[in-house]
């Protein structure tokens, strides 16, 4: 059993990260932080854990001792308070954008500020478990991806790395509003969001630079707002390599994705599920993937779809986790979604 405190708690990540721990059988959630929310009970900001918890909030500026401690607050609060939270835990696994990227200047170009510690990036792995599990057992600090890149990095990294795909890739991204956090702004309250398709980030999103990074392929992502309140998806429109044929497709996503707990290949010609979509996977761990493409080849469509609170966050940080303590990387995440919702 380890002890785990949540900074950032009363955030819809945070808050996913309190119901995710206070039911895993091998955490013992010690501590919930909020600057906005000290005193205050848990399952006031948290209803859906009415009864699970007695715990109140308290505020980070004792954060005191912990096995493990999850960084769910604002960009650029991990990195400018690092050795701060360094103090209070063992094991640091953060959900900011502060340490996904390797390289300080393309961080700089893409967040628009110089890098508050580009020394320590190089002491953070990757949490995107399956394509970094050898280097999570283990380690000791561990950022979290976004839940854009990490949906689009899981369409794209099979035939991306067995060369079935060349030249530039357009990610087409929509996300639910969870994804604007707790504190959104006027645009995006449901009265001005509410039917509405609203392209956010034509160009240059932030999680296209780590799609890029991961991939080595030329993305470039547009990210739009819809209606839905939880998930992502993303389609990424890809250029074939001299005979690849959807069949190759197929044989490489089960190649690479045969054994992984939390991903599963949807690529069905028929039937009413026939590609990922997000409405299913709400409150579970999965990514699901897909492709499409003409029987002549020449072009594809692949396709993922996840709760971006969860597969997208809080999901994928609990896996990591389990990973870093050689656990079945399950554990606490056996929800499998809803059908209807």
């Amino acid at each position: 059993m380890i002890t785990a405190g949540v900074v950032g708690a009363a955030g819809y990540i945070g808050g996913e990260l309190v119901r995710l721990l206070l039911g895993h059988p091998n955490v013992r959630l010690t501590a919930a932080f909020s600057t906005s929310q000290a005193g205050r009970r848990v399952d006031g900001a948290h209803p859906n854990l009415r009864g699970l918890t007695d715990l109140t909030f308290s505020p980070p500026d004792d954060l005191g001792e912990h096995d493990v401690l999850f960084l769910a607050v604002p960009h650029g609060q991990s990195m400018g308070n690092l050795l701060t939270y360094a103090k209070a835990a063992g094991t640091l696994i953060d959900l900011t954008g502060d340490f996904r990227l390797r390289d300080p200047e393309v961080y700089a170009d893409y967040y628009g500020t110089p890098h508050a510690a580009p020394e320590e990036i190089p002491t953070f792995v990757s949490g995107l478990v399956e394509l970094h599990r050898a280097e999570l057992r283990g380690a000791t600090r561990i950022s979290v991806p976004g839940c854009m890149a990490t949906a689009g990095v899981l369409a794209l990294h099979p035939p991306a790395a067995d060369g079935l795909v060349t030249g530039d890739v357009t990610v087409d991204a929509r996300t639910g509003s969870s994804g604007s956090g707790v504190s959104a702004v006027r645009e995006n309250l449901h009265a001005e969001r509410s039917g509405a398709l609203r392209v956010y980030a034509p160009v240059r999103h932030r999680h296209e630079a780590e799609i890029r990074q991961a991939t080595g392929m030329p993305a470039r992502m547009t990210a739009t707002a819809v209606e839905a309140v939880r998930g992502v998806q993303v389609l990424c429109r890809v250029r074939l390599a001299e005979g690849v044929r959807e069949r190759d497709l197929r044989a490489s996503y089960r190649r690479h994705y045969s054994g992984e707990p939390f991903v599963r290949v949807v690529a069905e010609r028929r039937g009413r599920f026939r590609l990922p979509e997000p409405k299913i996977l709400a409150g579970s761990n999965f990514c699901d993937v897909g492709f499409a493409a003409g029987p002549g080849g020449g072009h594809a469509l692949l396709v993922a779809a996840l709760d971006n609170l969860v597969k997208g966050g809080a999901g994928a940080a609990v896996q990591a986790m389990n990973v870093r303590h050689g656990w079945p990387e399950r554990l606490g995440l056996a929800f499998p979604g809803l059908h209807p919702s």
